[in-house]
């Protein structure tokens, strides 16, 4: 038997060298990596983990609230119940959950849903949080894709017997709650909405700026209008938050630090008294109403009454119609409706006492009559022809030799007969109680015969550029500062302005329209309610203010009222002096004031035209027992809603309706204007509204006192 054996195998120790070198190599580089990320990128990846198990929360601080000068609430936040359902929570069974579906949704009128699939869900996306659209099963599936433990909102603000319903079947429908949150609230909806303003989502476009101050996108709301807009810095408190940590589910397991508390805003109370609020809109839409039946049409289509306290500066009534129901926007804004009201030409979404440009036509003779005074162009007892129409040449230089123009007085005398014959001789103060038109055209544009006068009645005019230093003085042509998002600054022109924007040069036609407040003139209801206020109040221009007070949670007042003097027209030299000869005006360097006696003799005209027969006011106020004094006025005007409708006719022009009046005469507590677009005479229509409101603020006065006096 033959023995045979396996021939050897040679071990070549330069293979077990390399593998020794490649284990050495990969251990190596696994403790370099280990060294990496254990020593030298503890940090990076410890906050990672630490931030895969750690969520802030952010818990919404309470917004303030607005009251109007007597403590009535005018915002507020009031609890609204909606419905969620918390996916985790909800029973394993699918049975089960069909069930508590079918009976949410004969609960709520929102479907239950079939199965869920892939075209369900993304269709589901489309659309906002409480928005109707989705089944149930839908918007449950799609929360438990992104958070189970995160409740899902199936319908909002459910009413309260509704919420307590879902309550009593908690034990029936796991998974199944009641959740509670705050929205505004408007008491007094649409009679302040122009003043409140609403509330809105953050929009995208601001989201990393008030990312960076605390607020929560898709949740905190910020204000869009009004007072919620331009005092949000105020009302918005500070967000508390809660550091917690959560499984991978995201539910939340314990609190990892103390937990930060909201700080609630601060309250507002508003210089609003609500009483003349309502009587003010009472006043506005009784004359609409009243004008509108009479010619069988909408003649009047919106209006603005404004009422302040001359020595205060306080508003105590702002209204305007159309307004708008700001309790629509309370959870969301109706894409509808803001369409509806965006597009109404009317604009009802701005607050046109403050943002409405409209030419002030006869109450702007005030600025007229103090520059005319305080330049002596005309003393009051200046006599000045006033026939119904005059002929004036219009001239675009001083040695142009001009084209003959006719310029009437306003139509109708006191009786409503057509005035052809005018007014008269008069002294200069009853041209402000009349309100003649040819008066103060001559006034502004001077009348004599380089004008294309028969006689140099008045020589050398106002002139605007002096026109424009004395509207300015009374508050015209730039912004008041108010409170208020919106506003705009009207227009005092000049014939820099007019070769800029027309390409035309000034004309004296141009000068004489200007001096009854039309042309170019354009200003907002505001800025003739503060004209009236400082002539009113002896030549002091009180800074028109909204906001009375600033008030902490507790009622404690951090930010009281203090009033604010803008400017003493007879103290502080606001004028611009010209040296005026033939037509030429040349600033001259030095600033004056306006005389004291100037203000009165303005004060003087104003009164008369309420206790001189042919006075504008005469009916309204002769027989009231405190002294009331103001100005009327009739503007005729040509916008882009009178040309669409074809009523841009020379000589039938459509006419806005303005009046304006304070009173007690000597201690004036209050001052109201009156607007109505397209109302016609200002007497007639504008008028009785400002009478309304000055009686009410009186009856309100009285009433407070004798509850005062009797303990109430």
């Amino acid at each position: 038997m033959t023995t045979t054996t396996s021939p050897r195998v040679r071990f070549e120790t330069w293979r077990m060298t390399v593998v020794y070198i490649m284990a050495v190599a990969v251990f190596g580089l696994l403790v370099l990596r280990l060294f990496s990320l254990q020593i030298l990128g503890k940090d990076e990846w410890e906050s990672l983990a630490i931030e895969n198990y750690t969520r802030e929360v952010s818990v919404p601080a309470p917004r303030g609230i607005i009251y109007d000068r007597n403590g009535y609430v005018l915002a507020r936040n009031m609890a609204s119940y909606n419905l969620i359902i918390t996916p985790a929570y909800l029973p394993d069974d699918e049975a089960d959950i069909q069930h508590i579906y079918r009976e949410v949704s004969a609960l709520t009128g929102i479907p239950a849903g079939g199965p869920v699939t892939r075209e369900s869900l993304e269709e589901a996306k489309k659309y906002a949080v409480c928005v109707p659209g989705p089944s149930i099963a839908d918007l449950v599936a799609l929360g438990d894709s992104l958070a189970p433990y995160s409740p899902v909102k199936i319908k909002c603000n459910i009413g309260d017997e509704t919420a307590r319903l879902v309550r009593e079947k908690a034990v029936d429908w796991p998974g199944v709650s009641v959740e509670v949150e705050p929205i505004r609230d408007y008491p007094t909806g649409s009679l302040t909405a122009n003043v409140i303003g609403f509330l809105g989502p953050i929009p995208a476009a601001f989201e990393e700026d008030y990312i960076a101050r605390g607020f929560v996108p898709n949740r905190d709301k910020i204000g869009y209008a009004g007072v919620e807009l331009s005092l949000d810095d105020i009302l918005t408190g500070k967000n508390g938050k809660r550091v917690v940590e959560v499984d991978v589910a995201g539910k939340e397991i314990r609190n990892l630090e103390p937990p930060i508390a909201p700080v609630p805003g601060n309250n507002i109370r508003l210089t609003i008294d609500t009483r003349l609020q309502a009587a003010a809109e009472a006043s506005l839409m009784a004359e609409i109403n009243y004008w509108n039946t009479w010619f069988n049409q909408i003649r009047i289509s919106s209006g603005v009454v404004i009422a302040a306290n001359p020595k205060t500066g306080e508003i105590l009534a702002m209204v305007q119609y159309p307004t708008y129901e700001n309790n629509r926007m309370a959870r969301f804004i109706p894409a509808y409706y803001y369409e509806q009201l965006s597009q109404d030409p009317r604009h009802p979404l701005l607050n046109n006492a403050i943002s409405g440009e409209y030419p002030p036509g006869s109450v702007f003779k005030l600025s007229t009559a103090t520059g005319a005074l305080n330049e002596g162009v005309v003393t009051p007892q200046t006599v000045v022809e006033t026939p119904g129409k005059i002929d004036l040449v219009e001239k675009f230089t001083p040695n142009d030799p001009g084209k003959e123009r006719p310029f009437v007085d306003w139509i109708y005398n006191r009786n409503g007969v057509i005035n052809e014959a005018g007014f008269g001789r008069l002294d200069f103060l009853r041209c402000i109680a009349y309100s003649s038109n040819v008066c103060f055209y001559k006034v502004g544009g001077g009348y004599s015969k380089a004008t294309g006068a028969p006689v140099d009645e008045i020589k050398e005019g106002l002139g605007i550029y002096r026109l424009g230093e004395y509207a300015r003085a009374l508050g015209y042509g730039s912004l008041s500062g108010i409170e208020l998002p919106g506003e705009t600054d009207g227009l005092i022109p000049s014939p820099q302005w007019k070769r800029i924007n027309t390409g035309e040069n000034w004309s004296t036609g141009d000068t004489y329209i200007a001096s009854v407040g039309q042309g170019y003139v354009v200003a907002t209801p505001l800025q003739v309610l503060m004209s009236g206020m400082t002539l009113s109040n002896d030549g002091k221009l009180m800074q028109p203010t909204i906001l009375r007070e600033v008030l902490d949670g507790e009622g404690r007042v951090i930010k009281p009222f203090t009033p604010r003097q803008r400017w003493d027209i007879t103290v502080d030299p606001l004028i611009q002096n010209y040296s005026c000869d033939a037509g030429y005006c040349d600033q001259t360097g030095e600033k004056k004031t306006v005389r004291p006696e100037v203000v009165k003799q303005i004060q003087s005209g104003m009164r008369q035209a309420v206790t001189d027969p042919l006075g504008t006011l005469h009916k309204l106020f002769a027989d009231y027992p405190i002294a009331v004094a103001g100005k009327t006025g009739s503007a005729e005007y040509c916008d882009d809603v009178a040309l669409a409708q074809n009523r841009c006719q020379f000589g039938s022009w459509p006419v806005h309706a303005w009046t304006l009046a304070y009173a007690p005469y000597d201690n004036p507590e209050i001052i109201v204007v009156a607007f109505a677009y397209n109302g016609g005479e200002g007497a007639s229509v504008a008028g009785p509204i400002v009478e309304r409101v000055i009686k009410a603020y009186f009856e309100l006065k009285a009433i407070d006192i004798a509850q005062t006096q009797g303990g109430g």
